[in-house]
């Protein structure tokens, strides 16, 4: 898949339903990664949907030389950088609380997704904020070194360190507190 921008290129064409193919897609994931910043899945909802309004706003912004998913990241990161900047405190609001999608899994299996999960976010806590952001583009949104790369605003070369340094710290925080990785 393209990441939507053969869906924006529809959109633009006139196909109106073209659109809901991209929030469809790529609304949840960039909630997820908002709620990262601004610690409040609410705000971040408000913020996603500020991105996909700029979207039809400002169609002449997206040039496609990034994927769109890549683009609608970078805004997102920027709108929820800005929002923090403007707002005094911040209400934390825990990941385990989010909703999580799919199917559900029998009550043992969930407990044990669950418990996973939890030491997972925990041990990622504990990286150093770029680490964890790095490892959070490359594995739950499947963004490439060089998606990564931009959205950070880093050398592919400085995210290929990061990664490599994060996943290393994060087994040693995962196996430190009895998980296997």
């Amino acid at each position: 898949m393209d990441n939507g921008a053969s869906s924006y290129r529809r959109y633009l064409d006139g196909e109106t339903e073209a659109f809901d193919e991209i929030v469809i897609t790529l609304y949840d994931p960039l909630v997820l990664f908002l709620c990262r910043y601004v610690k409040d899945h609410h705000t971040a909802e408000d913020i996603a949907m500020d991105v996909f309004a700029d979207l039809v706003v400002h169609k002449h912004r997206y040039n496609f030389r990034v994927s769109l998913k890549t683009y609608l990241f970078m805004l997102g990161k920027s709108r929820a950088l800005n929002y923090l900047k403007r707002r005094q405190r911040i209400a934390d609001v825990p990941i385990e609380e989010l909703p999580l999608q799919g199917e559900e899994p029998s009550a043992e299996a969930q407990y044990a997704i669950d418990q996973r999960k939890k030491a997972l976010h925990a041990a990622m806590a504990e990286l150093p904020e770029d680490m964890a952001e790095a490892l959070y583009l490359m594995y739950f949104e499947d963004l490439s070194y060089e998606e990564i790369a931009r959205v950070m605003k880093r050398t592919k070369k400085q995210v290929d360190n990061l990664l490599y340094r994060g996943k290393k710290q994060l087994r040693a925080i995962l196996e430190e507190g009895g998980i296997e990785p």
